[in-house]
């Protein structure tokens, strides 16, 4: 019951990063504000979230994982709450960057925690936390929607009302998590970086997560649809990327390797979302617009999967260091992408950000192929894993 309760929080967790999505031009409508401006709600959360995830290691090994769990649980309905309240743009992107602080010591613990208490292994845990976050970010768009319909402010206090209860699930069928034997530093994930399969396979997310955000943070502005409208699209991509996480990835993987899975859907992804720009140029074929959004959930699922085993894989540093390092750096895209490509789009043109989302995946795949000789260990994982064709990596 205590890695369901974990689940099912995770889950409410992760619809925060889709909930803002069907309502976007509303709260720009609302506030007064630009494109650009309201995109500063997915920047201060993620920019915190990134940083803060170098300290969630060095918080959990002092006070344990559930209540650092319970601290990240708490930080998020108080500042859900008060994003709800907000009177400016200003407000509400300050109460969003406490938002992501809570979401950062949740989320870097709650693998850890259904990692240690699941019975099915890293593995299966792992689907079980990237099923949690496909369900989420495929319900949020659509909670955003019904609630955001009403007003623009509901569904951040449906959201705190969420967490509140995934609060009292985890405060009473959690057990207390025991501490590690040796409390982390606080440069431990920077230190763990210094490995050079760990800060290919975080470097090369940087910029997946760029590409990722672009069509998380631009798409509703070029839609041209209500709420709903914009909650049926996104819960349709959404479901994609739970699909793709959890039945896709494991198959794949067996049968390809993590490194080629990685190949595939990063050029997938930059495919797509050539079409989105494309479609979005012609300026009246929304349909193709619709479709390539929903697709990109495809290779989204399949690289939340692969990059997350392989952070966890790559190197030898204890799982929730590694974590730490590498969403330090892979948030990192989730900070930058969102202003930088509505701005983009805002002054230059809408096919923009989605050409240089489509170049950011080129240069994941670049970083992948050149750093080849750091990925070593996965080769080995998935040959033990009986990938067929398994073939040593190239060390030039």
């Amino acid at each position: 019951m205590s890695v369901w309760a974990t689940a099912f929080a995770a889950v409410v967790a992760f619809m925060g990063i889709g909930l803002v999505d069907p309502i976007l031009p509303s709260i720009a409508q609302g506030l007064n504000a630009t494109p650009s401006q309201v995109s500063l709600l997915f920047t201060s959360y993620f920019l915190v979230t990134a940083v803060a995830m170098l300290v969630t290691g060095w918080v959990s090994s002092r006070i344990g994982g559930k209540r650092t769990l319970l601290a990240g649980l708490a930080l998020v309905v108080v500042f859900a709450a008060l994003a709800g309240t907000s009177t400016s743009v200003a407000e509400l992107v300050g109460f969003r960057a406490g938002w992501g602080l809570g979401n950062a010591l949740f989320v870097a613990t709650a693998l850890a925690v259904i990692v240690g208490a699941a019975s099915g292994g890293a593995e299966s845990a792992i689907i079980l936390y990237e099923a949690a976050l496909g369900l989420g970010i495929s319900a949020g768009p659509l909670v955003g929607a019904l609630l955001g319909d009403w007003n623009w402010r509901a569904p951040f206090f449906g959201t705190a009302t969420l967490m509140a209860a995934g609060l009292v699930l985890i405060l009473t069928l959690l057990k207390a998590t025991p501490r590690p034997r040796e409390k982390t530093r606080l440069s431990a994930p920077i230190r763990a970086l210094a490995h050079g399969g760990l800060s290919t396979t975080a470097f090369t997310a940087l910029f997946y997560n760029f590409a990722f955000f672009t069509v998380l943070a631009f798409t509703p502005f070029i839609l041209g649809m209500s709420p709903y409208g914009i909650g049926a699209v996104f819960f349709g991509w959404g479901v994609c990327v739970a699909l793709a996480s959890v039945f896709g990835a494991p198959p794949l993987q067996r049968r390809l390797g993590s490194v080629k899975v990685l190949h595939l859907s990063l050029a997938l992804l930059a495919v797509f979302q050539l079409g989105i720009g494309l479609s979005a140029y012609e300026g009246s074929w929304q349909a193709g617009v619709i479709a390539f959004t929903v697709l990109t959930g495809v290779p989204i699922g399949l690289n939340n999967t692969v990059f997350t085993e392989s952070a966890m894989e790559v190197s030898d540093a204890p799982r929730p260091v590694a974590s730490a390092g590498y969403n330090f750096v892979r948030w990192m895209g989730g900070a930058l992408a969102p202003f930088i490509a509505t701005k983009l789009g805002e002054d230059v043109g809408v096919a923009v950000p989605y050409a240089l989302g489509a170049a950011c995946c080129l240069i994941g795949m670049a970083v992948l192929y050149l750093r080849r000789h750091h990925l070593r260990s996965l080769i080995e994982v998935d040959a033990d894993l009986g990938v067929r064709d398994a073939a040593p990596v190239a060390t030039s």
